[in-house]
């Protein structure tokens, strides 16, 4: 979602551009140097690793590695045939 603070500013680029080309000016281009570029990166692996702890450790259950196990090949079967199509008479 969109804050009131992003919309101002996007409102208050859009004018400047909207105002320079009402005048026939090039619009001149945002700088991205003066704003904050901050945020938090977030491991999303690591994050879902320690939830699964959290929530076995909750429940009572051993929070160790599980155990992987390889999955059984299905075998392929043929489609079953269909009848051919009968030809209408001419």
């Amino acid at each position: 979602m969109t804050s009131p603070a992003n919309r101002d500013e996007y409102r208050k680029v859009l004018e400047k551009v909207i105002e320079a080309k009402a005048e026939g000016r090039q619009p001149s281009k945002p700088s991205t140097e003066d704003k904050e570029l901050g945020g938090q990166v977030v491991d999303l692996m690591a994050a879902l690793q320690e939830s699964v702890r959290k929530a076995q450790a909750a429940r009572g259950e051993d929070a160790g590695d599980a155990e992987v196990h390889e999955m059984p090949t299905a075998k392929k079967t043929a489609p079953a045939k269909k009848p051919a199509r009968r030809q209408r008479g001419a």
